[in-house]
């Protein structure tokens, strides 16, 4: 297994502690075991969209919560007593898959079709960081 070390960005770079967290957290091994399937699909500039194959999961039974720039999706599914099975393919297991947001990105809608849950997302940057025209005035002198 290949590790980075990031101790030396850390004496030279300011302020991105939180970018080198989540590089770390990512190399480290996934416990969700990739379970459910998903996809990310960027649709313009400013729009995701998360896919996730969650059959036989009802809307109920599925919670989307975001806190700061973390979405959970968990599933969590009630145990049927009294069946049987002769053979288990299906997996009925409970999840928790979360997703590091960029800075303002929010949720913006969630919707279920066909056994995929569709997770709308788009970046809004607030006006204050936004490019923006600056005008040349060639009389800057203060009158007084």
């Amino acid at each position: 297994m290949r590790t980075v070390d990031f101790t030396p960005l850390y004496r030279s770079a300011i302020g991105f502690d939180r970018l080198f967290d989540m590089m770390e957290a990512s190399s480290a091994k996934n416990t969700s075991g990739g379970y459910p399937p998903y996809n990310i699909e960027q649709k313009d500039e400013h729009n995701f969209r998360i896919t996730m194959a969650v059959a036989g999961f009802a809307e109920e039974q599925l919670d989307l919560t975001q806190k700061e720039n973390m979405l959970i999706v968990k599933g969590e599914r009630k145990v049927e007593e009294g069946r049987t099975y002769v053979y288990q393919g299906i997996a009925e297991r409970d999840f928790e898959r979360k997703f590091q947001l960029a800075d303002y990105v929010k949720v913006v809608g969630a919707s279920m079709e066909n056994g995929l849950l569709h997770i709308d997302l788009e970046r809004e940057i607030p006006e204050a960081m936004q490019p923006r025209k600056i005008a040349i005035n060639g009389n800057n002198l203060l009158e007084g």
